[in-house]
């Protein structure tokens, strides 16, 4: 009789311990990020780390229908002025319990109120512990755009600005606008520890922060309480892995379940093996090479010019991207509005590109730099690979430069403040608005935040920016971004490479995960079976 019992017993008491059996996602990720207090910072790879999983905004861009959707806010309504925005906060949301804060009120408007006022006002004091500052608000110019900032009740939060921006609530859905707990700040400053911030967040987002050992893990939990509700899965790992091949093996080992900025070769193989799938989708980035007009004689625009005529591009693409790149010709990818699809470009030219540096008086070349990252990504998949290309390109019109290969953080650190002669970069748009690649990266404002790399200030320019977001008609805004578009490309501010297709790779077991056009990270709903 034990006999026939036994089996019954077993199933009956595993059962339930099955099904209660903690759930964990690990993603190979390609750096670490650079800190946790997102607003200091303007990669990427921060942004997926700390404002996707950690924090929530008043507003999201849903990349589906191309339309603002609720968070924080459940509503909002613009005055018919365009310069007020008043918005009505969603009640019951609560702030991450960690073993270094528990909170005692849930989220309200004081926290909006706090979270904005640190980046706008400079005597308030957590404005001064940002050591990095605020490149996104400061090249946003959100310090003379936002007039001020009311709580009229503890459910609503009125903006009102200087003067009308087209652009300003979809800049809500952005990473940098994330909203912080006012009273951990509050416990932080009062401890004196206020760096804290930037190793222990706090926020509302679907997971809540356990540990991060650089160059190695982050750790987060999922989080009970999440307005929109716990996460499928129960802890989440970004397992940091810089060689892309060490990302596909980790993956096939099932160490990883999802792994991020795969080779192009790597996806095709991926396609032969019964327990990987490809996801991806067209990215709303570009890839391209900033070339620093502040360093002569990179500040004369015929030798701009001659960069562009040099390289090869078709080569670079072939060589680079394999395939899964569409070749650009300006800063937006070809599915933007506004996009200027007439603008004659640069072929590749050695003779017309020595004609150009010997009429800038160059005609023996001159040295130079070429910085790039060490590790591959979606934007650069093979840094190695293209930097070589480019000094080689450039040797043939008799510009010698030398490759520098810097770590991912130190690197954006370091050409934030302009360090850099030729820069291998990439800018990814937030929301779809054309402006999100203009004002952070060819405006005046943004070369003292760092996130121009051209390092280009034209009054000129600048206006025809600033003209573009006062004005809310599309088709007028269209006519002055073309001009935008013309000018940057005649300055040769740029030398623009790829917009790519955005892939990821996940095993068959991983449901519920897409790629991201903008390629933020959304695991709020992934499960693994």
């Amino acid at each position: 009789m034990r006999l026939a019992v036994l089996p019954f017993l077993l199933v009956s008491l595993s059962a339930p311990i099955l099904a209660q059996a903690a759930t964990s996602l690990s993603v190979c990720t390609e750096a670490s990020p650079e800190g946790f207090d997102v607003v200091q910072y303007n990669s990427l790879t921060t942004t997926n780390a700390s404002a996707d999983v950690l924090m929530n905004r008043l507003v999201d861009y849903d990349a589906h229908t191309g339309k603002l959707v609720p968070s924080l806010a459940e509503s909002w309504s613009v005055k018919p002025d365009g310069s007020t925005y008043e918005f009505k906060l969603r009640s019951g949301v609560k702030f991450h319990h960690t073993d270094y804060f528990t909170p005692t009120r849930d989220f309200d408007a004081d926290d909006v109120v706090f979270s904005f006022q640190r980046m706008l006002d400079p005597t308030n004091p957590w404005n001064k512990v940002a050591v990095q500052g605020f490149p996104h608000a400061q090249s946003m110019q959100w310090p003379s755009l936002i007039k001020k900032i009311e709580a009229p009740d503890a459910n609503t939060v009125r903006i009102t600005l200087n003067h009308p921006d087209a652009t300003f609530l979809a800049t809500l859905s952005m990473g940098f606008a994330s909203i912080y707990s006012a009273e951990y700040t509050a416990q932080l400053l009062k401890a004196g520890t206020p760096e804290k911030l930037n190793s222990q967040p706090i926020g509302t987002g679907p997971f809540v922060f356990k540990r991060f050992q650089k160059d190695s893990v982050v750790r987060y939990a999922a989080n009970p309480d999440y307005f929109k509700g716990k996460p499928a899965v129960d802890t989440l790992v970004y397992a940091i892995t810089p060689d892309a091949n060490v990302r596909l093996q980790r993956i096939r080992a099932n160490e990883c379940q999802v792994a991020l900025s795969p080779k192009p070769l790597d996806v095709a193989e991926t396609g032969k093996d019964p327990n990987l799938k490809v996801e991806k989708t067209d990215a709303f980035m570009t890839a391209f090479l900033a070339i620093n007009s502040q360093h002569p004689p990179l500040d004369k625009p015929e030798v701009r010019q001659a960069i562009n005529l040099a390289f090869d591009k078709d080569t670079y693409l072939k060589a680079v991207f394999e395939g899964s790149a569409r070749a650009a010709n300006g800063p937006y990818p070809p599915n933007t509005w506004g996009y200027a699809s007439d603008l004659p470009g640069y072929t590749h030219d050695v003779a017309k590109a020595k004609e150009l540096l010997a009429k800038a008086g160059l005609k023996d070349g001159f040295k130079t730099t070429i910085w790039t990252r060490p590790s591959g990504s979606l934007l650069n998949p093979n840094p190695n690979a293209g930097a070589q290309l480019l000094q080689n390109d450039l040797a043939a019109v008799g510009i010698k430069a030398e490759i520098k290969v810097i770590e991912w953080g130190e690197l954006i650190r370091r050409a934030k403040t302009g360090e850099h002669d030729l820069l291998f970069m990439g800018w990814s748009g937030d929301n779809g608005d054309p402006d999100n690649f203009l004002t952070p990266q060819f405006s005046c404002a943004a070369v003292k935040s760092g996130t121009n790399f051209a390092r280009y200030c034209d009054e000129g320019l600048d206006k025809l920016i600033s003209q573009g977001k006062a004005v809310t008609d599309q088709g007028a805004r269209s006519k002055l971004y073309h001009q935008a578009q013309e000018q940057i490309q005649k300055q040769a501010l740029w030398l623009p490479l790829a917009h790519p297709t955005a892939f990821a790779l996940a095993r068959k077991n991983v449901e519920g995960y897409e790629v991201s056009p903008f390629g933020r990270q959304d695991f709020s709903t992934v499960s693994v079976k």
